[in-house]
């Protein structure tokens, strides 16, 4: 041991004098800042150990020995960490925040740790070649937000957070195109997604300038979240982003640190959960306590902001033009007034100045249903009176009722029911401008803060209350909006107009984009609902020259609304009811029923009221042909059967065996960079009660369960005669499940059903489709859809053609013209072709056709078959078999048979017979020859062959024979002579030396 030891001390040694020849240190004692603390994974029982882990391995040497840590779903309050040295919440110091047990992303400066972009093109077109690269879409970070790709890239933003508790993840997202799909879900670690419902995976479309938030409940354990964007171009038009801040995720086990506020926010006091924006004209840093004051003499700082700006000269766009109320005088002037909060400066080289007001002129008259109430302000006329805006109120004549409603003409003010603002997600500046500025005879866009502002324009109507001259009236009409606009385009700008109904979501009524000379445009409610219409103007691309986008102006002249609820009166229409005998009110009469000499009279069969009632009869229209009205009278409905006489010949037709809705599903077609998508029509034929045709959004415009339990409706169908979706198939695009979208109405009144090409203005095209050699003429069904489009002035139309196919089933088989895939040609009027067995007339008597059986035993049966090929359907049935009694063919075998050998016995016996007598004959014959012989001559004429009864000679030489052999008639013949009374006998001589005959 001595020597071992010897030389551990001796190396020893050696060791600490090289150590202390070049100043080497070794490992010191572990001090805090050389470690921290970690915990360990939980185990089976929930428990887990705190260890220290260095800094750098072998740095120091002592590190503290494991303890036991806290409970795995142990976790601080919001505004607490915790402090892991003795293991307890901590709060969080000023300038910092902490979520307790979650984390939040709210700082886009750059995408955060932990999160990912990934874009894919997985639908190669229709080639096969994939044309399109992805390798530039992604989210894009903007500072405030993450802004999604705008192609046909679908893009998955994706992040991965380990719960160790039940928790939840909220978002703030903007999602303004429905073009552009947007869907969140969340997979576990296994790649296996998680179930979610249609609303909390499909986020709602939301209104421009609107922020909504939306949120999902997080199990324990791994949690991948899927943000996914994809865009379907149909056509060239560019689809706008989505966006996205404000990511916010609860369940995390504990926060070890806190976090410092972001620049241009604040956290003043400690254990704070969040920090507060910096108030207008301040600033801050990172992790900052307070704001710091700007110079406001030349500098300025919107709230939030992380630094001052300078403050620019005063332009155009800085200022804004109001008409000033009425005065007592009744007198108005347009002057100008700065943009609130004023960050322009005036006294600087370049600026503009307001410009001086202008005149006073006289005020424009009220608007219709308003009066002037010697205020120098316009008020509504009370309820049951009207004016046209220029004379008092006056109450409505006895018999009458006000028409009411909005009609916005005269823009000296802004109408209480609107309302205007201006939005730009990332210029705040623009939020405190008027988007929209009143002019006087018209209402128009402002100059806003900058391009791409949207410029909102807001009315509100609570509902709809059509007059009661309406009641029983068509019924798809509750109101109408019409708006007479303008726009004027130096660069790129667009027009949209939208509608919210009852506060469920936004959609693009119809858009218009460059300049557009004065128009109308009128939109139709079918639906009683608070609705909220709104009008966005942007300029999508700066020009080169600033001043031109600010020449670029959309103008709104007029406004009207029917049927408002709170609306007011500009005129009193007749009632086309029953007036009560005080004459103040009309009262309706029941449905279907109109005024006719002061009585309330119904509709004649087959007509319906229409939603424009006159007095008379002439308030029912009749419906088309093969059509008849409702209960109600309210419209025209087919009950699938159609009648039609020519030529003598009537056919009868039933198709409600086709079913209650025909589907067709046609494509695919392509977009321009390739993506697949199919049209789907559903088509109610008959459109009977209960037999309407629906189409659905699965993505888009997603309501809540109880919003839908409280309508008791899907909140994304339209239910109408014939509707159009467009579907986008799961496989190729990364979503789990096809895509159904954009639906619309093509049709909602049925016209009536006819042989004929012509219905009421909409024309059928029979040479779209193959020609048939079928004798069963094609059935026409035409539709109209009040709705019309900026396309469709007069509305869309649709005809269906109906044709008998006995080789098709009953549902048949919808097809449209090849030359027009999507189902129109023009846009405006759809073909369709039906065929199906089912289409075909009903069975008659003429139909079928009688075959007769063998008789057998006596009977024979007598069976009816239809004649082919069989054209008809339903109708008479084949009459029974029936049975009648016959003569059997064996009966008549046995009578031939038994005629046959009596004809045969009777030949028989007669032949026999005038053989005997013939050799009678030959012998007397042959005995007269001899005798001649002997004597050597002939015996005398007078006696040769003659027997007794030789009188009557002279008759006796008309029945001399020359022929040489007796024939059988002439022997009857000599029977029959003798029968008469004759004895003598025709003898054939037979000589060679005579051929005469000899009697004597």
């Amino acid at each position: 041991m001595m020597p071992s030891r010897s030389w551990f001390i001796a190396g020893s040694a050696l060791l600490l004098s090289f150590r202390l020849a070049f100043g080497t240190k070794g490992p010191h004692p572990c001090t805090e800042t050389d470690y921290y603390y970690e915990y360990t994974e939980c185990d089976s029982t929930g428990s887990r150990w705190r260890v220290a882990i260095p800094q750098s391995h072998g740095s120091c040497i002592g590190l503290p020995e494991p303890v036991r840590g806290t409970e795995c779903t142990f976790s601080c309050e919001a505004g607490e960490f915790l402090e892991m040295s003795a293991q307890e919440c901590t709060q969080c110091a000023a300038g910092t925040y902490s979520l307790g047990s979650g984390i939040r992303f709210d700082d886009w400066e750059t995408i955060p740790s932990g999160f990912s972009s990934l874009a894919t093109y997985l639908d190669n077109g229709p080639h096969g070649d994939d044309s399109t690269t992805c390798n530039s879409s992604t989210w894009f970070p903007q500072g405030g937000y993450l802004e999604s790709n705008r192609d046909e890239c679908t893009v998955s933003l994706i992040y991965a957070v380990h719960l160790k508790k039940p928790g939840s993840v909220s978002f703030d997202y903007q999602y303004p195109d429905g073009n552009l799909f947007f869907e969140f879900f969340i997979q576990n670690d296994q790649c296996q997604e998680m179930d979610q419902t249609a609303d909390k995976k499909w986020l709602k479309l939301t209104s421009h300038g609107e922020w909504a938030t939306h949120t999902v409940n997080l199990k324990s354990g791994t949690n991948i979240l899927y943000w996914r964007t994809a865009g379907i171009l149909i056509g060239a038009k560019v689809v706008k982003p989505v966006l996205l801040k404000n990511v916010h995720i609860e369940g995390v086990a504990y926060a070890s640190e806190c976090f410092p506020c972001k620049p241009g926010t604040f956290s003043q006091t400690p254990g704070s959960s969040s920090c507060q924006p910096c108030p207008r004209d301040t600033h801050s840093g990172h992790g900052a306590s307070s704001c710091t004051p700007c110079n406001t003499t030349t500098l300025y700082a919107p709230e939030g902001s992380a630094e001052c700006k300078a403050r620019p000269p005063c332009s155009k766009k800085d200022y804004f033009q109001i008409h000033t109320p009425c005065d007592l005088e009744g007198k108005t002037q347009v002057t100008y007034r700065w943009v609130e909060p004023q960050i322009c400066l005036v006294d600087v080289d370049g600026a503009e100045t307001l410009p001086p007001s202008g005149d006073r002129e006289p005020c424009p008259p009220c608007n219709p249903g308003f009066y002037n109430n010697d205020t120098a302000t316009c008020s509504p006329c009370p309820p049951g009176t009207f004016s046209d805006g220029v004379k008092a109120c006056e109450s409505c004549p006895a018999g009458t009722e006000p028409a009411v409603g909005y009609q916005y003409k005269w823009w000296n003010v802004l109408p209480a029911s609107m309302k205007t603002s201006c939005f730009n997600v990332g210029n705040s500046k623009c939020d405190g401008m008027n988007g929209w500025e009143v002019a006087g005879d018209h209402i128009r866009s402002g100059a806003g803060g900058s391009d791409n502002d949207y410029l909102i324009l807001n009315l509100h109507v609570p509902g709809f209350k059509p007059p009661t001259s309406a009641t029983g009236g068509a019924g798809t009409e509750f109101g109408r909006i019409s708006f007479e606009f303008e726009m004027v385009c130096s660069a790129d700008c667009e027009l949209y107009f939208m509608m919210d109904v009852n506060r469920k979501s936004t959609r693009v009524v119809a858009s218009w984009e460059g300049s557009k000379v004065r128009q109308s445009y009128t939109h139709i409610m079918t639906k009683n609902a608070s609705v909220s219409y709104t009008w966005a103007y942007q300029r999508t691309n700066q020009a080169s020259d600033v001043r031109q986008n600010v020449n670029s102006v959309a103008s709104i002249y007029s406004i009207s609304v029917s049927n408002a609820v709170d609306g007011v009166s500009s005129e009193c229409q007749t009632c086309a009811l029953l007036s009560q005998p005080s004459g103040s009110l009309c009262v309706p009469c029941p449905p279907g029923h109109y005024i006719h000499t002061s009585q309330c009279t119904e509709c004649p069969p087959n007509t319906h009221l229409t939603s424009h009632s006159t007095l008379g009869p002439e308030a029912c229209k009749p419906c088309g042909p093969s059509s008849k009205s409702n209960k109600e009278h309210s419209r025209c409905y087919s009950d699938c059967v159609f009648s039609y006489s020519e030529n003598n010949v009537s056919l009868s037709f039933d198709y409600s065996s086709l079913g209650s809705v025909g589907t067709l599903m046609n494509g695919p077609s392509f977009t321009t960079k390739g993506t697949k998508y199919y049209h789907l029509f559903n088509i109610s034929l008959c459109g009977g009660e209960g037999r309407r045709a629906v189409c659905t959004d699965n993505v888009t415009d997603l309501s809540s369960a109880d919003s839908q339990k409280e309508t008791e409706e899907p909140a994304n169908a339209v239910e109408t005669l014939i509707c159009q979706s467009t579907i986008i198939p799961s496989s190729g695009r990364g979503f789990h499940t096809a895509l159904s979208s954009q639906s619309i109405s093509l049709a909602d009144t049925f016209l009536g059903a006819t042989v004929a090409l012509t219905l009421d203005g909409v024309k059928a095209r029979p040479d779209l489709f193959p020609q048939t050699t079928n004798k069963v003429p094609d059935v026409n069904f035409f539709y109209r859809s009040l709705e019309v489009t900026s396309s469709c002035d007069k509305g869309r139309n649709v005809v269906v053609t109906l044709r008998c196919n006995p080789d098709r089933s009953t549902q048949g088989e919808l097809t449209v013209p090849s030359q027009c895939p999507a189902g129109t040609c023009d846009g405006c009027t759809f073909h369709f072709l039906w065929e199906s067995s089912g289409a075909c007339p009903q069975c008659t008597s003429t139909n079928y056709h009688q075959i007769e059986g063998a008789c057998k035993g006596g009977l024979q049966d007598t069976l009816y078959v239809w004649t082919e090929p069989k054209r008809c359907v339903g109708g008479v049935s084949l009459p029974e078999k029936k049975t009648w009694p016959c003569e059997s063919m064996d009966f008549l075998v046995k009578m031939g048979a038994t005629i046959g050998t009596f004809t045969a016995a009777l030949l028989f016996s007669i032949t026999c017979y005038f053989w005997k007598k013939n050799k009678r004959l030959e012998f007397k014959y042959s005995k007269l020859v001899m005798s001649s012989n002997k004597e050597c001559e002939l015996p005398g004429a007078d006696s040769c062959a003659v027997m007794e009864g030789e009188e009557n000679e002279g008759e006796m030489e008309d029945e001399v024979v020359y022929s040489k052999k007796t024939s059988l008639i002439r022997k009857l013949q000599a029977i029959a002579s003798r029968g008469n009374g004759r004895s003598y006998e025709n003898v054939q001589l037979n000589s060679s030396q005579s051929n005469g005959l000899v009697w004597g």
